[in-house]
């Protein structure tokens, strides 16, 4: 895969920057995940450059795209990395492959899951619209009720469970413990890892990681994965004013650490900032550490 990386002055994502048409660049390593194609996609898949980073929108065919660890360094714990984008787009850089690859470089295999998008307008200035007019809008946490906001992520559900499916069924060949198989999720990924952990039926993730998601209350079974979470006080598209999903989390006796950063805004990924926020990944790292998931495990049939 040919990407560029974000520079040292990438801007925050709540700056306005604006969209410039790319190449959909080549992904080789991408597998289909075999979901099929939402029945209401309008325009072909296309790509822009924002932020200094790529993004992908109208993605109607789901793919997975493995970034493996050296084999020396493998620890058998894997991470589905689902990056942000309100549903309109994906933030295939910053928050997709940078992240993958700072996993694999820690000996967790990493799986960047472009799931099936909203569709929008194939022109990018009636996109960038769009994007305005959502925006606009009430914050995602107060948008819908959370039975509500599950049910209409019945597509990317389905992505994620095939995706995690895929990795169980290739985790002798990619050298994984299937038992050991988390998600990580930014804005919109980490709504839909924390839907795939509570309604993704048989994808049963072993942890899970919220990176500005939404914060609503959920009613969580008390065999939840454990719950890493972390976003900034100055986020201007979700609402930190209180941690309900902490406390759901809590009612049900199951692990969750929260980060909450003064500052950082909203979309900060891998973006090197001069904030603490950017502190995240290695917090991440450093959780997965206390729960036993960079102790190399011999890896198992699925």
């Amino acid at each position: 895969m040919t990407t560029t990386s974000a520079t040292s002055d990438a801007p925050a994502a709540t700056e306005q920057h604006g969209m410039t048409p790319i190449e959909i660049p080549a992904q080789p390593d991408a597998i289909e995940l075999g979901t099929g194609q939402l029945p209401e996609a309008s325009a072909p898949e296309a790509w822009h450059s924002e932020y200094g980073s790529m993004f992908a929108r109208n993605v109607s065919t789901a793919t997975l795209t493995p970034f493996l660890p050296d084999p020396a360094k493998a620890t058998g714990t894997a991470v589905i990395v689902a990056p942000g984008g309100g549903f309109m787009s994906l933030s295939m850089e910053n928050e997709g492959w940078d992240v993958a690859r700072a996993l694999a470089h820690r000996g967790v295999a990493a799986f960047v899951l472009k799931y099936r998008l909203k569709p929008t307008p194939e022109g990018l200035d009636d996109f960038a619209a769009a994007i305005r007019v959502m925006l606009a809008g009430p914050r995602p946490s107060h948008r819908h009720d959370p039975a509500t906001a599950l049910r209409a992520l019945d597509p990317q559900i389905a992505d994620a469970r095939a995706a995690f499916a895929l990795v169980r069924s290739r985790a002798t060949e990619w050298a994984i413990d299937p038992e050991r198989v988390g998600m990580l999720g930014f804005s919109a990924g980490a709504m839909l890892t924390v839907a795939t952990a509570l309604v993704g039926e048989d994808a049963n993730p072993a942890f899970i990681g919220d990176i500005y998601g939404p914060l609503a209350a959920f009613e969580v079974p008390e065999d939840a994965p454990p719950l890493f979470i972390a976003l900034a006080a100055d986020d201007g598209l979700m609402d930190p004013s209180g941690f309900p999903l902490v406390e759901s989390w809590r009612a049900a006796g199951r692990p969750v650490e929260l980060h909450f950063y003064e500052q950082g805004g909203h979309g900060f990924g891998m973006y090197p900032k001069e904030t603490t926020s950017t502190d995240w990944f290695d917090s991440f790292v450093s959780w997965m550490r206390m729960h036993g998931l960079l102790e190399r495990a011999e890896p198992t049939s699925p």
